[in-house]
C-alpha cells in the first residue's frame, strides 16, 4: 500500500518524500511542475537510496487521477498540490480558486469512487486572518484577508462536510506557519521558479548574489522592529509532523486541525540579521510599503499537535538559516544546477 502525495516534485513535497521513505513507506508522486523540478526526486533518491513512482500532471485532470487510482495501490494521500503566493493570489484570485479548491473536490471525488478516505492536506496558519490575540490557537476564529487564505479556508470547510457526511473518512488538516530551511545534505531545499515570494529564499538570494537587495514590506508594524514577525519552521520538522498526522489517521480520527509551528515569532529583521551570521556577509535590504492582506505578527500555540501527535519542532533558528544557507551555496540557482 502507498502513499500518494500531490505536489510531491515541490520545497515541503520533498522534504516529506525523504521522510516517507526512510520510515520505508511505498510513495506515489503527482506534480505538474508548475512550481518544482523534477530533479528534486531525483536528489531524494540519492538522499535516500530509494525512487517514487512519478506522474506529471495536474490535480484538475480527473481521468489522470483516474488512471492513477487504478495502477497503483494507494492507502492515504498528502495534498500538497496548492497554489501559494499571497499577493499573487489578490492579483489572480480566480486562478486560486480553480486549483486550490476545485482541484482539491476532483482529487476527493475520485479518492472515495476507490474508497480511498485518509487524507493530509496541507492547510496554512493564513486561515486565522489577523488573529485577535497570540498564540494562535486550533480554536481560534478562522477568517482571511487574502484569496489564499481563503482558498485554503474553504477547503477545510469541503473536507469537513466531508467526513461529517461520511465518518469513514479520516482527515487531518495541518495549518501550516512559515516553513523554512533544508534537508541537512543540502541536497534539497526551497528553489523557487520566479521572484521568491517567501523571505528565506529571498535572502538566501541575495547572499549569493543573485539579487541586489531584500524588499522588506513594511516597518511601521506593532512589532519589536516594525517588521512583520512569524513563526518559522524547519521543513524536517513540518514533514515529521506529516508522518505523526499519517499515524493520527489510522486512529479513526475523523477531521482534526493542527498547528505545525514553533511557538517563536521572529520579525524580518531578525531572520535578516541571522543569516548574516550563517552567511558571514552583509544582506542589503530595503524597507517598502506593506503589502496587500499581510498582517503584523503570526505564531502558533503548538500545544495540540505536541498533545495528540506526539510531535514538536526540534530545529532551532540557527538549524533554519545554516541549512537554507548551505543549499543556497551549493545550489547558487537550485535544481539548474
Amino acid at each position: 500500500m502507498a502513499v500518494l502525495v500531490t505536489g510531491g516534485a515541490g520545497y515541503i513535497g520533498s522534504h516529506t518524500i525523504v521522510e516517507l521513505l526512510n520510515a520505508g513507506e511505498e510513495v506515489i508522486v503527482l506534480d505538474n511542475l508548475s512550481n518544482s523540478s523534477v530533479e528534486s526526486l531525483a536528489r531524494v533518491k540519492t538522499i535516500t537510496g530509494k525512487g517514487v513512482k512519478f506522474y506529471q500532471g495536474d490535480i484538475l485532470d480527473k481521468p489522470l487521477l483516474v488512471t492513477l487510482f487504478s495502477e497503483n495501490q494507494i492507502e492515504s494521500v498528502i495534498h500538497f498540490a496548492g497554489l501559494k503566493a499571497v499577493g499573487e493570489s489578490v492579483a489572480q484570485p480566480l486562478r486560486y480558486y480553480t486549483n486550490n479548491v476545485t482541484g482539491t473536490i476532483v482529487l476527493c471525488e475520485v479518492m472515495a469512487h476507490f474508497d480511498v478516505k485518509n487524507l493530509v492536506f496541507s492547510s496554512s496558519a493564513t486561515v486565522y486572518g489577523d488573529p485577535a490575540s497570540l498564540p494562535i490557537l486550533e480554536s481560534f476564529p478562522t477568517s482571511a484577508t487574502n484569496p489564499y487564505g481563503q482558498s485554503k479556508l474553504t477547503v477545510e470547510h469541503i473536507l469537513a462536510d466531508l467526513a461529517h457526511s461520511d465518518p469513514s473518512w479520516n482527515i487531518a488538516c495541518l495549518r501550516y506557519f512559515n516553513p523554512v530551511g533544508a534537508h541537512k545534505s543540502g541536497l534539497i531545499g526551497e528553489d523557487p521558479n520566479d521572484i521568491p515570494n517567501n523571505l528565506m529564499p529571498f535572502i538566501a538570494q541575495v547572499a549569493i548574489g543573485k539579487r541586489e537587495k531584500l524588499m522588506v514590506f513594511g516597518n511601521d508594524y506593532a512589532t519589536h522592529d516594525g517588521t512583520g514577525v512569524r513563526d518559522y519552521i524547519h521543513v524536517v520538522d513540518l514533514a515529521l509532523g506529516h508522518l505523526k498526522a499519517l499515524d493520527k489517521l489510522k486512529t479513526d480520527c475523523g477531521f482534526v486541525t493542527y498547528n505545525l509551528g514553533t511557538g517563536v515569532g521572529y520579525s524580518v529583521l531578525d531572520m535578516v540579521q541571522a543569516f548574516e551570521k550563517a552567511a558571514q556577509k552583509s544582506i542589503s535590504y530595503e524597507v517598502v510599503a506593506r503589502r496587500p492582506g499581510d498582517i503584523g505578527a503570526c505564531y502558533a500555540d503548538p500545544t495540540k499537535a505536541r498533545a495528540e501527535l506526539n510531535w514538536t519542532a526540534t530545529h532551532n533558528l540557527e538549524d533554519m538559516v545554516n541549512s537554507s544557507w548551505k543549499w543556497q551555496s551549493m545550489n547558487p540557482n537550485g535544481y539548474k544546477d
